[in-house]
């Protein structure tokens, strides 16, 4: 770590999801490169600014992959297995990766908007039985993903409640290992490995196109059973909690705002553009983007050394005034909105497409069905889940 004397932080940031950390205005402004202490006790540089995050995401010589490396500075212990991390960012075979790509773009299925619609009504339809006031996370935004990725994988539609309390375990961030989260990675394996191997073979979703190539020579490096269950829980895991969480985060603002809603319930046209604004102004990521430095490089006035942690936070860039004029403002016909929250460079999350598919139905269904969507407690009593990857309301009450 550079020895320039300069202040450091503690991080993670506030664990509350509805309103920007006040640390994020400072540190970009005054030290878009800040010297922060991370839960391990490790060093690392905290990059705010829009332009110094793009140029972290997009140079290669800041790896995504090393951070699972023995040795290196870690934001938190690794509580997945090191393969998880790895495996994503070095799928070798050309078939297996046209497979993944295939499962995450949504025109390769051409029912999946008619499905997500029907599924976005089947849930308010059961919110609206039961009568107000009702809970979106349990009873909306977390069923509502889950069964866009057991679709995706090919797997029961029924068995999305026990992969989604999975990811309760696999996605803590602790400063030490834990003894649950090895045990709790396997047993979701071990599920995804008895669906690929049985008999009659699956032939729906990833696992269907998996199948086919366990019985093709495009599958000539020999990939195992246990890579492909690996790869599958790993797109579940990141997918369902992604988008559940960037779903509640959505429906806050739009609660907050009704303005917002009723913009989006007067031109459903707007959809698009609705979900980008949301997605720049959401504040789910909550740890920050991690990357390993492979070589010495120069970022702003600080030169950050090979080995070096760099953490990439989304909010502060998504928040730059230099690139988002008035960025507190939600505004939906905003001109430009290159948000980061999808990532950037190589690790650009290939599924943008299908998440903004997914966002545009479930928020255009929600205030449809929902009129005068709003918060049923005072928004600071909302409970913000503590050491967890993603800033997640344990529960979300809303009237309507």
């Amino acid at each position: 770590m550079s020895t320039t004397a300069r202040p450091e932080f503690t991080f993670p940031l506030s664990r509350r999801g509805d309103v920007l950390p006040e640390e994020a205005v400072l540190l970009r402004e005054k030290h878009p490169v800040a010297r922060v202490r991370t839960m391990t006790g490790d060093e690392a540089w905290l990059v705010s600014s829009y332009a110094l995050a793009k140029q972290v995401l997009e140079d290669e010589r800041f790896s995504l992959k090393d951070t699972a490396n023995p040795g290196v500075p870690r934001q938190y212990a690794l509580t997945i297995p090191p393969e998880v991390v790895n495996n994503m960012g070095n799928i070798n075979s050309a078939g297996l990766r046209s497979a993944v790509m295939k499962t995450l773009n949504p025109r390769a299925d051409r029912e999946l908007g008619g499905w997500l619609e029907a599924e976005a009504h089947r849930l308010i339809d059961l919110l609206v039985a039961q009568g107000a006031p009702g809970e979106l996370r349990d009873g909306f935004t977390e069923p509502y993903s889950a069964a866009l990725h057991c679709r995706l994988l090919g797997i029961p539609a029924d068995d999305w409640r026990r992969l989604m309390t999975g990811i309760d375990l696999a996605f803590v961030t602790s400063p030490v290992p834990f003894e649950g989260s090895a045990p709790n990675w396997y047993k979701d394996l071990g599920y995804l490995v008895e669906k690929l191997q049985a008999d009659p073979a699956p032939t729906e979703g990833l696992l269907g196109r998996f199948t086919e190539l366990r019985r093709s020579p495009e599958l000539s490096d020999r990939v195992s059973d246990e890579l492909l269950a690996t790869v599958a829980l790993s797109l579940f895991g990141a997918g369902a909690v992604s988008t559940s969480s960037f779903l509640l985060h959505a429906i806050i603002c739009l609660a907050q705002q009704p303005e917002l809603a009723d913009r989006l319930r007067a031109e459903p046209a707007v959809a698009g553009r609705a979900v980008d604004e949301l997605l720049r102004v959401n504040l789910s990521i909550g740890d920050a983007l991690p990357r390993i430095a492979l070589a010495d490089v120069r970022l702003g006035e600080v030169l950050v050394r090979e080995g070096e942690l760099v953490l990439v936070l989304i909010e502060g860039a998504n928040y730059d005034p230099e690139v988002f004029p008035d960025p507190e403002r939600i505004d939906f016909d905003r001109a430009a909105n290159p948000h980061l929250a999808f990532g950037g460079g190589r690790h650009f999350c290939p599924a943008s497409a299908l998440g903004r598919t997914h966002a545009e139905i479930a928020l255009t269904a929600l205030v449809q069905r929902l009129p005068g969507l709003r918060l049923a407690l005072p928004a600071e009593q909302l409970a913000w889940r503590p050491g967890f990857i993603k800033r997640l309301p344990e529960r979300l009450p809303v009237l309507w």
